[in-house]
């Protein structure tokens, strides 16, 4: 067991299972340095938020991070208009920023009281330093130094200019063959301020399940075309395998055993979290119950802890999932915002011919919990949600639905119109 322990704190300073950048014109959410952890951006007041700011209003996005160097660093950050598929737009800044192009991170502080060091690092946008021109994807991306090259991380949200309305329900797929396993999302956009001349063309649409984006929609063409309406209400083309509720643990207290956690032990100088070993659903019935649809949030219930961002302390999370044998031609990953819906090295499973089990290990801030077990196939980009996790209509997900807009003389993707839409609120 003490090894165990050994090899886990290894594995979170001498890891090189983060990619290093590579300069592209595609930008996506990614991290490029393993000290550098708890990610997130959403809208200030509500951590569960997705990162969508409209144009005007006064709701700002709130991004942040910690670097577990424990050391000050000189970041500064910057941000690229992309198209609808995130590809740089290659229009000048000046033409969609509003400010200074290149800034540093000014907002630090260090962690107190925490048996990991590190600095958190926040960023509220727009300010005064950066407003936004006109709608469409962004990517923030933060440098060290004044070496853009020297890429820390990037992250990926959502400027909108509200020029239609979006109305739509998630039901159980229409055809036999997906009966009882998959969600359809069946929508409509409404463009009554907005005429336009050509809308297959000029229009393109993206749906994502749970902000994924490895098995997104993409390029979906309007069913029907009325007057101010597109109607997207197709029986095949817009389906997702629904897949389960997702599963959780509680890490907001090292006193005590949260929900789902088997041990909490301290390993001088640090603390390990063993969660329940848990078992493949997917053979089994399903069991409805509320959760955050693969989301995550930082909290403590230690009555000492008053600000989450630099109290919060980093444990070593320990997953098990054990097998009858393993599985061949891919990998297991845990998966969910807590590692950017990416599945890559970072959180792929390790397979233990001793215990028949996939092992894995994270280094996690204390808080709240989504996650599930996915199987890649080697070569694939996209995670499959459904071989241990089994699917089931009932599951509940939330669908965002984003429409751009490029009219033919036009320079860049707008976009004009986001919606999510839930399986439960707005089932059909």
């Amino acid at each position: 067991m003490i090894l165990r322990y050994i090899t886990a704190l290894v594995f979170v300073f001498v890891s090189v299972q983060y990619a290093f950048p590579q300069r592209n014109d595609y930008y996506e959410d990614a991290v490029y340095r393993e000290e550098i952890k708890t990610v997130m951006m959403y809208r200030e007041g509500f951590e569960l938020s997705n990162p969508v700011w409209e144009m005007g209003e006064n709701v700002p996005l709130v991004f942040k991070f910690d670097d577990l160097s424990g050391e000050v660093k000189d970041y500064y950050y910057t941000i690229v208009h992309c198209d609808a598929d995130w590809n740089e737009s290659y229009i000048p800044q000046n033409d969609y920023i509003e400010g200074f192009f290149d800034n540093p991170l000014k907002d630090i502080a260090r962690s107190f009281n925490t048996t990991f060091s590190y600095v958190n690092y926040r960023l509220y946008l727009p300010n005064e330093d950066v407003d936004f021109k006109i709608s469409g994807n962004y990517a923030l991306i933060v440098y060290e130094g004044n070496n853009k090259e020297n890429i820390v991380l990037s992250k990926r949200f959502h400027v909108v200019e509200p020029l239609v309305r979006i109305e739509g329900t998630v039901r159980r797929a229409t055809l036999d063959a997906f009966r009882g396993e998959n969600h359809e999302v069946d929508f409509t956009v409404f463009h009554e301020k907005l005429n336009i001349m050509n809308p297959r063309q000029d229009i393109k649409v993206v749906i994502q399940q749970n902000n994924r984006w490895d098995n997104a929609i993409r390029n979906l063409k309007p069913l029907f075309i009325r007057d101010g309406q597109l109607i997207y209400d197709y029986n095949r083309e817009n389906v997702f395998a629904a897949g389960n509720e997702f599963r959780y643990f509680d890490n907001r207290t090292n006193r005590v055993n949260g929900e789902n956690v088997l041990a909490t032990e301290f390993h001088r100088p640090y603390y390990h979290k063993t969660i329940m070993p848990d078992e493949v659903r997917s053979n089994k019935r399903f069991f409805s119950y509320r959760d955050m649809n693969g989301k995550y949030v930082v909290e403590s219930q230690d009555p000492q802890v008053r600000d989450y961002d630099t109290e919060c302390d980093y444990t070593f999370v320990h997953f098990t999932l054990p097998l009858e044998s393993i599985l061949l031609g891919g990998s297991v990953n845990v998966f969910g915002a807590l590692n950017n819906w990416n599945a890559n090295k970072t959180n792929e499973m390790t397979w233990n011919f001793d215990t028949s089990a996939y092992e894995l290990t994270m280094l996690l801030k204390q808080g709240y919990y989504n996650y599930m077990y996915v199987y890649v196939p080697q070569g694939s980009s996209s995670a499959d949600h459904t071989n241990i996790e089994g699917s089931f209509w009932e599951a509940e997900n939330d669908y965002q639905i984003l429409v751009y807009y490029r009219e033919m003389s036009g320079r860049y993707d707008r976009l004009i119109g986001y919606r999510q839409l839930n399986s439960v609120v707005n089932r059909f």
